[in-house]
């Protein structure tokens, strides 16, 4: 099998990798924490003028009808430049929950500002009892004439802070666990009952947990037939979750890039320590980490349309599993061969490893896939 990118996605990948070196270096990143949003609209605006929003979406939704291996060229290139806009959290998760359940009349109402780069999205569906299990919803959603007034609450919603509209899961059926009940809704931010509190994140960057407390929703913002959401969250989670194997996999190669030049400058005992044989050992093991976490990655990129979920959720974990393995050990290394300066706030490598480890945690960390891998058939 070719696993050779074709000439337009290595077009892609170079124009990506140059925008994100001019118009979003670390040092951005680096000033944005301490901002209240953490990211730029006006950049934000900008990706979508260069089609990179419209790039996961179909034509018929208003996109450009682009691969998910498309979509992970971009991500990965995000992640080697820490790029904070939150194309995860918009595009794929809460982007992905109205392409799969809405109407086309709530593809235009929601998703069109989006591919327009004029609005951001945010999917709340994680609570404190579900750890990664997205039917565990103890969030309600009581009928109440045409409307229904939802009752409960989500944490680490991504982007939850600052998103224009706000996809909840809610119960309207059954108890916390069960795949039926589960029903979707869009609330535009300034929903009445609907509180947000925006959350620092150990990677400098933000989410949010948000209450529901008595939130009237329109009958016409639910997504799709009630009670029947569950599969479209499940579809999300092995989506987001190749997602952050895709952006790990540019954390990681920043990662060994910025090591194996430190080598090559830093002098101990008169010598670059570059010449030192057990660290040219110690920086060959981090390169072949990379690449076997690479190889699963692109396995779950391919396989994260496969009409058969078991396949799909036997890539997507074994990717997963390796980038906790190898982002880990990478990152790990990494920190240890920059020696003290590599400890510091100051230099760069450390924000590279926090980010590596929020990736790992997010959509299922090593524990959850590995138990999810082996209940898996073999394909």
């Amino acid at each position: 099998m070719n696993f050779d990118l074709t000439p337009d996605q290595k077009l892609l990948e170079s124009t990506v990798a140059s925008f994100v070196k001019k118009e979003s270096p670390v040092t951005r990143f680096r000033a944005l924490r301490e901002d209240s949003i953490g990211w730029s609209k006006s950049l934000w605006k900008t990706m979508a003028e260069l089609g990179w929003i419209g790039l996961a979406f179909p034509e018929s939704a208003g996109g450009l009808g682009g691969s998910f291996v498309d979509v992970a060229i971009l991500l990965e290139q995000f992640g080697a430049g820490l790029l904070p806009e939150p194309y995860v959290a918009s595009v794929l998760s809460a982007g992905t929950a109205i392409l799969r359940a809405g109407s086309a009349e709530q593809h235009e109402a929601f998703l069109a500002p989006l591919l327009a780069g004029d609005t951001s999205l945010a999917l709340a569906w994680a609570e404190r009892g579900g750890r990664y299990d997205s039917t565990w919803v103890e969030t309600t959603a009581t009928k109440k004439g045409d409307d229904y007034v939802l009752q409960g609450e989500k944490i680490f919603v991504q982007n939850g802070h600052a998103a224009d509209v706000i996809v909840v899961s809610a119960r309207t059926a059954g108890a916390p666990g069960d795949s039926d009940g589960i029903s979707l809704f869009v609330l535009p931010r300034e929903t009445k009952g609907l509180c947000i509190t925006p959350v620092k994140t150990m990677d400098g960057q933000r989410a949010a947990t948000i209450k529901l407390d008595g939130a009237i929703v329109p009958g016409a913002n639910r997504l799709g037939p009630e009670g029947a959401a569950a599969p479209v969250l499940d579809e999300i989670m092995d989506l987001c979750a190749a997602a952050a194997c895709a952006e790990g996999l540019g954390v990681m190669r920043a990662a060994v890039a910025m090591t194996v030049d430190y080598l090559k400058t830093r002098e101990q005992f008169g010598v670059k320590i570059g010449t030192f044989q057990a660290l040219q050992h110690r920086a060959v093991d981090m390169f072949v980490r990379m690449e076997l976490a690479k190889g699963t990655s692109i396995l779950a990129s391919i396989k994260i349309s496969d009409p058969d979920p078991a396949a799909r959720r036997f890539a997507v974990s074994a990717a997963k599993v390796e980038l906790a393995i190898c982002g880990r050990y990478v990152t790990q290394q990494a920190i240890q061969l920059h020696g003290g300066i590599g400890i510091t706030d100051e230099h760069d490598i450390g924000l590279y490893f926090k980010r590596m480890h929020v990736l790992n945690a997010l959509f299922g960390d090593e524990e959850h896939h590995l138990v999810r891998f082996a209940a898996q058939p073999a394909f």
